[in-house]
């Protein structure tokens, strides 16, 4: 079913959305109120080491910093296992965005907890804070196969040291900005790993064919790694932006220091080209088939996000091939309400649709 939500929608509080999953009984994934669920989940701070990432010509670490949020029964019953999360942050931040940052991963997953017909999973997030200050999840050369590191190193790592439900009907995925774009990208190539989407204000999603003529100069005006190094020291994103977007999708590993090729002189347009064939909505018509296999998506983006036109771009695409998607356009800017949003929807959205019960 889709759900298109406009502006002047209050958003729901905290106890109107525990409120709603009582009276929807959990849904399809969730079971009764968890054994040990009345003490505090815990964070803990691991590393996974990639190799898919090894031998980057960024020279990006493959060994990444990674958090883990346990729930509350995880300690309190050894006997079960639980599905995963994996939650992917946006450019610019680290594995404590959503801790530290954009939610505070440990109370709202704590309190919801304890809620009657929700299921907690663990969640993970990595760290994909590179050179440039965002890997945009993606397969380089330059900074090495992000695709597979979340969608096979982070995940067996998980199931090797955690008591997880090693099946795609019991890992979800889902990102905000660059992280709701590598949850798209990684999704629609692995359905074969997840079994539930959640795309929160996805950056990236259509093809950037004209861009400003001064971001491309300040790019290129970086041709040493220690000015790309001082580039990413800055606040905000500057000339970073197109250099990590660069090292993603037109590596080069014949153009070093950096190795990569911007759109600017004679180049442009071929270098343009790539950028493009990296856009989700230009590739989604050859991953219908892959699409149809998730047990739900979920779509969402703040009216006042410059990036609601593209989500809204995604929601047309999924519906126009019959592929089921929630899809909501609520109050807020691009970072405003991600943590409202991750407690009261993202969140509940797995405890629905993840499988809890490894028999069924």
């Amino acid at each position: 079913m889709t759900k298109t939500t406009v502006a002047g929608v209050l958003a729901m509080a905290v106890a109107g959305g525990v409120a709603m999953l009582d009276a929807q009984g959990g849904g399809r994934g969730a079971g009764p109120r968890p054994p040990g669920a009345t003490g505090p989940g815990r964070v803990e701070q691991i590393t996974v080491h990639g190799k898919s990432l090894e031998g980057n010509l960024e020279g990006d670490s493959p060994d990444r910093d990674v958090t883990v949020y346990l729930p509350p029964s995880y300690a309190g019953d050894q006997s079960r296992r639980f599905p995963v999360v994996y939650l992917l942050h946006g450019y610019g931040g680290r594995e404590n965005t959503f801790t530290e940052r954009l939610a505070s991963l440990l109370e709202s997953s704590d309190r919801l907890a304890v809620a009657q017909g929700f299921s907690s999973a663990i969640v993970v997030t990595p760290s994909a804070y590179t050179l440039h200050k965002g890997a945009m999840y993606s397969n380089s050369p330059t900074t090495g196969d992000w695709e597979r590191f979340i969608a096979e190193d982070l995940v067996a790592y998980m199931d090797s040291h955690y008591r997880t439900l090693p099946s795609r009907l019991s890992r979800g995925l889902a990102g905000h900005s660059m992280g709701g774009y590598g949850a798209l990208k990684i999704g629609m190539k692995r359905p074969d790993v997840f079994g539930a989407l959640y795309v929160m204000s996805a950056c990236c999603l259509t093809a950037n064919r004209n861009p400003r003529p001064e971001s491309m100069a300040a790019a290129a005006a970086i041709t040493t790694r220690e000015q790309a190094e001082e580039a990413a020291r800055a606040p905000g994103f500057g000339p970073s932006t197109t250099l990590a977007s660069a090292a993603a999708w037109s590596p080069n590993p014949k153009n070093p220091p950096l190795y990569l090729d911007l759109p600017v002189g004679d180049q442009q347009q071929a270098v343009l080209a790539r950028w493009a064939a990296n856009a989700p909505l230009a590739f989604l018509d050859q991953y219908v088939r892959d699409l149809r296999l998730y047990r739900a998506i979920a779509i969402d983006v703040g009216d006042q996000d410059g990036l609601r036109a593209d989500a809204g771009k995604l929601h047309d695409a999924l519906t126009n091939y019959g592929i089921a998607n929630d899809f909501e356009i609520y109050p807020g800017t691009h970072t405003s309400d991600v943590a409202v949003r991750f407690q009261e929807h993202v969140l509940p959205f797995f405890s629905r649709t993840l499988l809890f019960d490894p028999a069924k």
